[in-house]
């Protein structure tokens, strides 16, 4: 965040978890931590840790540089609804290190994500 000049909670994280019948996404403000107990009650979905080898055969991507969108297989989307305050903000890019700016509103439109509270 300091790097790029933006607020902590601008930046994208995206968290890759395995379940049953495909794998899950889940975009979180970097200010927010996942509470994966909620969020399997509240979806009746089991998500388990996913490896670094998992992720990268789901995404095509690297953990550290995994964009929100342009996966080698599709995925249910969530996002975090704290991303929706900020106008605008930054998620990963396909490597480590590189990031890309986008409307908070298009972050939604681009994944097909649903709005959740992540905390």
């Amino acid at each position: 965040a300091k790097a790029i000049g933006c607020e902590v909670g601008q930046i994208v994280k995206s968290l890759i978890f395995r379940n049953t019948d495909f794998p899950i996404l889940c975009l979180v403000s970097g200010k927010n931590q996942l509470d994966v107990n909620k969020f399997q009650a509240t979806s009746n979905m089991k998500l388990e840790k996913a490896d670094a080898n998992y992720v990268k055969e789901v995404t095509g991507f690297s953990i550290g540089g995994v964009p929100p969108v342009a996966h080698k297989t599709e995925m249910k989307t969530f996002i975090d609804k704290d991303l929706l305050t900020y106008e605008v903000v930054w998620a990963a890019a396909g490597m480590p290190f590189s990031v890309f700016k986008l409307l908070s509103n298009d972050l939604q439109k681009i994944t097909d994500g649903k709005i959740i509270e992540v905390y």
